[in-house]
């Protein structure tokens, strides 16, 4: 779609532009730009929801794969486009249908389309090379699964770099059974980041200069107001300590807001995204961070926030001011809008390099006040699994990873530092029974000491002790009073009917390089890994340890994870799980979907260059059955 550029003369017609490429929806006209007030729960993503054909008493829905040129920001580009738009249109299915999704590609390349967090047979869940040879270009391929779960998902391209290039799109399935909440309207907002960069040369000067988008390092104004704080003793120590590490701790993103755009249905703040509403109403919000490489708190500025589904799952209702919602992660929020104003939705990137937002209103044309912006945060001790005591007295020469130059292999093996943890089947600990030596379900795992190191030039360092962070809220937050949703209280909305000790515990590695920027699990990337092996019916405790100084929100195809956040038989179900820097997480898992599935990092240039496995289900043993619940 080529809109000429004559149509930025003017404000409207700039604005009408700008909503068209941005909308979830096709280029109808201004017309259909506004949001559809015909029904309770109308929704504005800025057109209607892609309608579907109907044959022989089905629905198909027609997407198309296509290069686009379009504007952003007022500028000329080319991105990858779902039905002509960035995001693309917004599907909407009902639980208990069938879905028929009919995807055409007119790339010069193959491409493909994820239904994330939806449990679907594995050859519908869009990953080529797994179970799916992708789609060629100018063929068409039907994806036909049954619809069932309910709740808020997105879809997106799990070929290359297409995500980045603006290759996704929300997806809403409404119950079969009413909600346990009740609201009047909703908005489906997408959040993402653009570049005007190529996506692989952006990616080949991250391994060329990992802290190349990095314009936040401390500074000398810095030193001086560390050291009328905490003494200059203290901050000396501290800055010969990252110094010796080669580490910065202003390192929070990969990309930033140097090279990315922050958008909210395809728009910048610039742009206005607003979304209409009548004082009193209360509204829902379905949140999804569609970013390839931003997380993103968010914010109604003065308004609070009831969470109550997360990865699309219904949770006890949670009031809070702020969320940190992760790369691929959904979120749901009611907020009540009281007055005859507009409201601003503030969703300020995790390194504060930049912001999306958007507006709600009574009336079309009114915009929300910006709230004052953030200092950027910096890691902390925390973040590498120590404390000042404890570094006090450390040879930094001798960490893992820390006696070599970086372009140098790091001179350890297996069989030279065995790691009792990495990778290890630890069903068999303390003997008896399979589940003997397992604590209860639904636990936190403990503060243990990590030992030692063996993941090779894969890894640059190990931190000395681990521990469940579910209950910080994350670098950056916490400190200016509000509050932050914490996934310690996260609480599904009644007991689980199946839930189970766990048999066994697979305990994983996330490991990275960053002076290489070098990413894999248990220092392996993914094209010399062995799929991890699940067996059908089994029930697994799987134990992430992260290893980095980098969030990884870490994503399983085909199978709910439950995340175990001391809420015992009423944790949450989860598709997609952040896991902080130093950081032990458990999930339960019912190895209840048999085929090969993808386990990975979101952030999208974390598992190009290897954060990436294969589950590997054996097997069902009776034929025809998948449960999807």
């Amino acid at each position: 779609m080529i809109l000429p550029d004559t149509l930025a003369s003017t404000p409207v017609s700039r604005r009408s532009m700008l909503q068209s490429l941005g909308a979830v929806g096709l280029f109808t006209g201004a017309q259909h730009l506004l949001p559809d007030y015909s029904g309770p729960h109308a929704t504005a993503t800025g057109g209607a929801p892609l309608a579907p054909r109907i044959v022989d008493g089905k629905a198909i829905y027609d997407l198309e794969i296509a290069e686009t040129k379009l504007r952003i920001e007022g500028r000329s580009t080319t991105a990858t486009t779902i039905n002509g738009t960035v995001p693309g249109p917004l599907i909407r299915l009902r639980e208990g249908d069938d879905a028929i999704l009919r995807v055409t590609n007119r790339l010069r390349e193959d491409t493909s389309i994820h239904w994330h967090g939806l449990i679907l047979p594995p050859e519908m869940d869009g990953v080529p090379g797994l179970s799916f040879p992708g789609i060629r270009p100018g063929e068409t391929f039907e994806y036909r699964y049954p619809v069932q779960q309910a709740g808020t998902y997105w879809y997106h391209s799990h070929s290359g770099l297409q995500e980045q290039l603006g290759h996704y799109g929300p997806l809403v399935i409404d119950p079969a059974e009413p909600l346990p909440y009740a609201y009047d309207r909703e908005f489906v907002l997408v959040l993402s980041d653009w570049t005007f960069e190529n996506p692989y040369r952006l990616l080949e000067r991250l391994k060329k200069q990992p802290d190349y988008y990095n314009y936040q390092r401390r500074t000398l104004m810095d030193f001086f107001r560390d050291v009328g704080r905490d003494g200059f003793g203290t901050t000396v120590r501290d800055r010969l300590m990252w110094s010796s590490m080669r580490m910065n701790p202003t390192d929070i993103s990969d990309v930033t807001g140097a090279t990315y755009s922050f958008l909210m249905n395809g728009m910048a703040p610039e742009t206005n995204w607003t979304g209409l509403f009548k004082p009193g109403e209360r509204v829902l919000l379905r949140v999804i961070n569609a970013g390839a490489g931003s997380y993103f708190d968010v914010r109604v500025p003065g308004v609070p926030m009831t969470v109550v589904q997360v990865s699309g799952q219904p949770v006890e209702p949670v009031e809070t001011d702020e969320f940190r919602i992760a790369l691929a992660e959904t979120y749901d929020v009611i907020v009540q809008l009281p007055e005859d104003r507009a409201y601003t939705i503030f969703a300020e990137a995790m390194d504060r390099s930049g912001f999306a937002s958007g507006t709600l209103a009574p009336r079309e044309g009114m915009v929300g006040a910006l709230p004052p912006r953030r200092r950027r945060p910096t890691l902390t001790m925390n973040d590498m699994g120590m404390d000042h005591g404890s570094m006090a007295g450390m040879d930094h020469a001798n960490m893992p990873g820390m006696d070599a130059p970086a372009a140098a292999p790091v001179a350890t093996s297996a069989a030279a530092v065995p790691d009792e943890h990495a990778g290890h089947d630890m069903s068999a600990m303390g003997g008896g029974t399979p589940a003997a030596g397992l604590r209860a379900p639904g636990t936190l795992p403990e503060r243990v000491a990590h030992g030692p190191d063996s993941h090779g030039p894969g890894n640059a360092m190990a931190p000395e002790m681990v521990s469940s962070r579910l209950s910080e809220p994350g670098v950056g937050l916490g400190e200016d009073g509000r509050r932050v949703l914490l996934y310690t209280q996260l609480r599904s909305l009644a007991p689980r009917e199946d839930f189970k000790a766990p048999d066994r515990e697979i305990e994983l590695h996330l490991t990275g390089n960053m002076e290489r920027f070098m990413w894999g699990i248990d220092g392996v990337p993914f094209h010399e890994a062995e799929p991890i092996e699940f067996t059908y019916g089994e029930r697994l405790r799987l134990t992430m340890v992260n290893d980095t100084m980098m969030n990884h929100p870490m994503h399983l195809h085909g199978m709910w994870m439950e995340l175990e956040n001391g809420q015992g038989d009423r944790i949450p179900r989860v598709h997609t799980i952040n896991v902080k820097p130093a950081e032990k997480v458990s999930l339960l898992i019912t190895a209840d979907a048999p085929g090969r599935w993808a386990f990975h990092c979101h952030v999208l240039y974390h598992m190009e260059v290897g954060m990436f496995r294969i589950v590997q289900v054996s097997p069902d043993p009776h034929a025809g059955h998948h449960d999807a619940n």
